[in-house]
């Protein structure tokens, strides 16, 4: 593989028992591929066709992938000269990135490949209708390296570059103005900041990290993008809810992104599939049973939590929401949710265990289904 993915024979063997043996093959290919480059418009400072029109005067192809959140961009490159294209290739190369060349010449694709490891792609295109929206004589580039965070609508806070996947538990959480919400794991703060931008700065959000140096880039992203409804505090997140239950704090809604396994985020961190280990992913699934176990008790009755990993494990997902079911059994039920991107019901067997049917109403995620990383997503009421 291109990426030089180290995939233990422990994953490939979990992986296979999740997937059927054409979803697995589709599943290991989709890891090679790059994830699609999105952005979220920050509407505390613009608004997503003032933002659109902005990257398009830059010359950079922008879709809105989900028609009912116009604030979700796809960015699909930019579009440059004949000259152009042959000098950032020429740059490119240079710098030892190796560039993938495809013209459409006569209606034939032909493709011109230099060792295409990173993906860097050049299309060129004969016609003006050709269905990428450029026009004759215009080349149709990927931006270049660190081109995204460069920009100066990103430095102004008028965009947050995020992953698709890592958009959808907000969307579920479902933010309003007025709300106390809690954002137990914030850093670095993408998720934090589309609370806010959903809130409108109306309400309170409190951001928490336990980590000092994450607490750095946390406080950094919530400055850039206005975020000034948000207070930041470093605790564990099991030790935070005691102590703002034993204050009286009760939360409208709670986001627990929990830290995880990562087993989702193999096409954006390669690395990840080195560090995978499966003794870790018993230690965090206590970790994450505790942490929303702590959340349910500063909840208000009818409040809302949102469960979230970018791991595809069972353990650290359906087995965290069955072991919740089983301990508030009259207090706590979870509820369906309907997401933009193909979602994959939860599984309610694996290994020698059962869960609960109603774990079939979160959402699975899988980056050969959808183009994005890979992600799961849960939805609790507090009924009492």
């Amino acid at each position: 593989m291109d990426k030089q993915l180290n995939l233990k024979p422990a994953f490939i063997e979990r992986m296979q028992k999740l997937l059927e043996k054409n979803d697995f093959e589709k599943y290991i290919k989709s890891l090679d591929q790059d994830t699609q480059v999105s952005i979220r418009c920050n509407t505390l400072k613009i608004s997503p066709e003032e933002l659109k029109t902005r990257l398009e005067t830059k010359g950079w192809k922008i879709s809105q992938p989900w028609k009912s959140y116009p604030e979700v961009f796809v960015v699909e490159g930019k579009f440059v000269n004949e000259d152009e294209a042959e000098e950032i290739k020429r740059k490119l190369m240079d710098k030892g990135i190796n560039v993938n060349i495809i013209k459409n010449i006569d209606d034939k694709i032909v493709n011109e490949k230099v060792n295409d490891i990173n993906n860097i792609s050049i299309s060129k295109q004969r016609e003006p209708d050709d269905g990428l929206g450029c026009e004759k004589g215009q080349i149709l580039i990927n931006l270049e390296p660190g081109e995204l965070g460069r920009s100066l609508e990103h430095l102004l806070g008028y965009y947050y570059a995020q992953d698709l996947a890592s958009m959808l538990p907000v969307l579920v959480l479902e933010p309003k103005p007025g709300e106390l919400i809690l954002d137990m794991c914030s850093s670095p703060g993408s998720k934090t900041t589309q609370i806010a931008a959903s809130m409108g700065n109306k309400g309170s959000v409190i951001a928490n990290e336990v980590s000092l140096g994450r607490i750095k880039i946390l406080a950094a992203n919530l400055e850039r993008c206005g975020a000034s409804n948000s207070v930041i505090t470093k605790k564990d997140g099991i030790a935070l809810c005691k102590r703002l239950g034993n204050a009286g704090f009760l939360f409208d809604k709670i986001l627990i992104d929990a830290p995880c396994s990562g087993e989702g985020t193999l096409r954006s961190s390669p690395k990840t599939s080195i560090m995978w280990n499966p003794k870790a992913i018993t230690s965090l699934s206590k970790l994450q049973k505790s942490m929303v176990e702590s959340a349910i008790e500063i909840l208000k009755p009818n409040g809302i939590i949102v469960y979230s990993t970018c791991t595809h494990t069972p353990e650290e997902n359906e087995e965290v929401l069955d072991y919740i079911l089983n301990k508030f059994k009259d207090s706590v039920k979870i509820e369906p949710i309907k997401l933009p991107v193909k979602c994959r019901e939860g599984i309610t067997e694996w290994q020698d265990k059962k869960y609960s049917s109603e774990v079939k109403k979160a959402c699975r995620v899988y980056p050969h289904d959808t183009g994005t990383e890979g992600f799961f997503v849960a939805k609790l009421r507090k009924i009492k």
